[in-house]
């Protein structure tokens, strides 16, 4: 069994708690944010629903240039609706499942960067870049998404234990 194979598991129930947060995006409270410095609900929700994307171009390209010079910078996809943003992250995740289900051993533990106008950000192995950039973070956000749901007054979903509002899993 290949690297890739052996995630899939994780893979599978961190999308599916991720989703389970998306759902409970609110309707008319995308521009709500708890601090002058944090991001909107709709934005928070947006940027969760294309991490999934990520984990393509971690597996099939070497690098990602988020401004690269004389080229078009990198975009979060713009919130719509709850519905919307659902159906943006699950017509990912195939991709992304079978990308990471393709990639052999080697391509795991080869070089990946990230830059922003030609300058190298960091470079690490793969294997590092889908735990921390990609899985790590969407964890981060997912959990900042929780206190936003808690913050509107929303349910919480259950995701790695019960939560305040769900009493199992």
């Amino acid at each position: 069994m290949t690297i890739g194979e052996r995630l899939l598991p994780e893979f599978d129930i961190e999308m599916q708690n991720t989703r389970r947060m998306l759902e409970r995006l609110p309707k008319g409270k995308a521009e709500w944010k708890p601090h002058e410095k944090s991001m909107t609900m709709g934005y928070l929700a947006a940027h969760l629903a294309d991490i999934p994307n990520w984990i393509t171009v971690t597996m099939e390209q070497d690098e990602l240039d988020f401004n690269p010079p004389g080229g078009e910078p990198y975009q979060t996809p713009t919130f719509v609706s709850t519905e919307g943003t659902l159906a943006a992250f699950d017509a990912v995740l195939p991709k992304a499942r079978a990308a990471l289900a393709g990639a052999s051993d080697a391509s795991f533990m080869a070089n990946w960067s990230l830059k922003s106008g030609g300058q190298e950000m960091f470079s690490m192995p793969r294997i590092a870049v889908y735990r921390s950039f990609v899985m790590n973070h969407m964890i981060h956000h997912r959990g900042q998404m929780s206190v936003y749901l808690r913050l509107t007054g929303q349910p919480v979903p259950s995701t790695y234990g019960p939560s305040g509002d769900e009493g199992t899993m």
